[in-house]
């Protein structure tokens, strides 16, 4: 395994590692909030036999440096350019869990698509914030977990004094009761890396966006993956894949791991779906 940084024009090194062989199909991993490339090590392992894997800790996150800006989605969407253009990766197949779906349809928004094959959208609504206006139907459609105004009170709450309790708190929510405690820890050490600065301003801008209009334009092969047992309803999924002509959406039952973390918890499956679609 390869493990570097580069430097992006505004003077934040970004922590990378690559694996497989050089010749292989590229696959590029992108976390979500707080998330970091070491979380998908389950991934990295079995990829890396026919493909060449790329994987990021955005700035402000794991190994990454933690400037005092740039916390906005549309600024990660610019480092994930950078890093295609930096590491010359073509034909490139994205793979974004949480807001690192965002941060593609961010990069989709903003910059050519020319380096992009395929895309996969892992457990990520369109819409995480409730227009007051929306009936109860239109927010799952979007996946709408937060009433309008709710994540100023969880970016406070992230920010604030028992910032560690409120972190905690969200990431266990993420996966199932059955999680061994030490896969809990070793997933919070990772979270903790990213200050609570950084955690509180990204869920500000990721809890804000509204990607509806940049879904439908995607023209490439896609697949999204939902989970039962996520915060974010499954029927927000099945609309980003009815907007993506000839995207595949699997959803995992609770009882195979179907959580916010998937990819984690029942890696056997989440690793041979995404291996299938990016062989097809």
């Amino acid at each position: 395994m390869t493990s570097n940084f580069i430097t992006t024009p505004d003077g934040v090194r970004l922590h990378y590692t690559q694996d497989g062989p050089s010749s292989g199909p590229n696959v590029v991993f992108i976390p979500g909030w707080v998330q970091t490339a070491a979380q998908f090590k389950k991934q990295v392992a079995h990829f890396k036999q026919k493909f060449h894997v790329t994987t990021y800790d955005h700035r402000g996150h794991g190994e990454s440096d933690k400037p005092a800006y740039g916390y906005r989605v549309s600024r990660l969407a610019a480092d994930l350019e950078f890093l295609l253009k930096e590491l010359d990766l073509r034909d490139v197949a994205l793979v974004g869990h949480s807001m690192g779906s965002s941060v593609i349809w961010a990069h989709w928004d903003l910059f050519a698509h020319d380096r992009i094959k395929k895309v996969a959208f892992v457990d990520q609504a369109p819409s995480i914030t409730a227009d007051p206006a929306w009936t109860p139907e239109q927010a799952a459609e979007a996946g709408s977990v937060f009433p309008a105004g709710q994540r100023f009170e969880l970016a406070n709450a992230l920010r604030g004094p028992e910032w560690r309790a409120a972190r905690e708190g969200l990431t266990r929510s993420f996966f199932s009761p059955d999680l061994a405690a030490e896969d809990l820890a070793w997933t919070l050490g990772q979270q903790m890396k990213a200050p609570r600065e950084v955690a509180a301003a990204m869920m500000l801008d990721h809890g804000a966006a509204d990607w509806r209009d940049v879904i439908p334009r995607i023209d490439v092969p896609a697949l999204v993956v939902a989970a039962r047992g996520s915060l974010f309803p499954v029927a927000s999924l099945e609309w980003v894949g009815r907007q993506i002509k000839g995207a595949r959406v699997v959803t995992f039952e609770k009882e195979e791991g179907g959580f916010h973390f998937m990819f984690w918890e029942n890696p056997d499956k989440f690793n041979r779906v995404l291996e299938e679609f990016l062989l097809e």
